[in-house]
């Protein structure tokens, strides 16, 4: 088996050894489903809550995907416009830094109270905690470019927007890449986060009510379910990386 194929199975691999320890665990000992359920058992909700499931996890999608929209645009457009400059970088920059510690699930009653319990908190929490690493990757990787090359570009008669965007943007990419499998994860954490405290709908939702009733395993059934969801829009995006920033990457 050659190197590719190995690292194409190795998580599929670890995941089975992790979920076979896991049952074997919960079986050995014992476990009560109601402090911590069994692969087994948190796959028997799956398909017993398979159609409830199945409708709040599109309801959680969809959401989460508006956010993420919201965040790929209003991060790129800041992305763009601080890191074209450099006293605005370096205005700027700490601000957003400032901004991003804080905790978006305080802002969850805030937005509860300009937009009503519904989709409207869930998609700006979703945008509030994905879009800042969006933005400083593209920032970065526009102003840090090599003051050299700009040197060069700018002897032979470049303006500073023809630097910017053919060398620049391009040079951007696969931070940009990497900064979309990154915020992609944040938004589904910021929507769930929102759902659980102002929606009646969605895995957040589910989460809530499943613990009310002392369902673990439903419980943990929309763990997975997001986390399945996640993984596999970071799937997406590194395929997408792979095929437009292959000249970024060795192999």
């Amino acid at each position: 088996m050659n190197t590719n194929a190995i690292k194409t199975f190795a998580p599929w691999i670890l995941l089975l050894a992790l979920l076979i320890v896991w049952q074997v665990v919960c079986s050995a000992f014992q476990v009560s489903e109601f402090i911590f359920p069994s692969p087994y058992a948190i796959g028997q909700s799956l398909v017993e809550y398979a159609g409830p499931i199945a409708g709040h996890a599109l309801r959680t999608f969809w959401v989460t995907m508006a956010g993420f929209a919201i965040a790929v645009a209003v991060g790129l457009a800041l992305g763009l416009l601080i890191g074209s400059s450099p006293v605005l970088y370096a205005a700027a920059y700490p601000l957003m830094t400032a901004f991003n510690a804080l905790p978006k699930a305080a802002f969850v009653p805030i937005l509860v109270v300009w937009f009503g319990i519904g989709a409207g908190p869930a998609i700006l929490t979703a945008f509030l905690i994905s879009f800042f690493p969006i933005m400083v990757n593209i920032a970065t990787g526009l102003a840090t470019l090599e003051p050299e090359l700009e040197d060069v570009l700018r002897v032979l008669g470049a303006r500073r927007t023809d630097v910017l965007l053919k060398v620049g943007l391009p040079r951007s990419m696969p931070y940009f890449f990497a900064s979309l499998k990154v915020a992609i994860t944040l938004a589904f954490v910021g929507s769930t986060v929102s759902e659980m405290n102002a929606a009646n709908e969605g895995i957040g939702y589910l989460l809530v009510s499943a613990g009310s009733a002392m369902k673990m395993p439903l419980a943990f059934a929309g763990l997975v379910v997001i986390g399945a969801m996640a993984m596999a829009m970071y799937e997406l995006f590194a395929v997408i990386e792979r095929r437009t920033t292959g000249w970024a990457h060795r192999g």
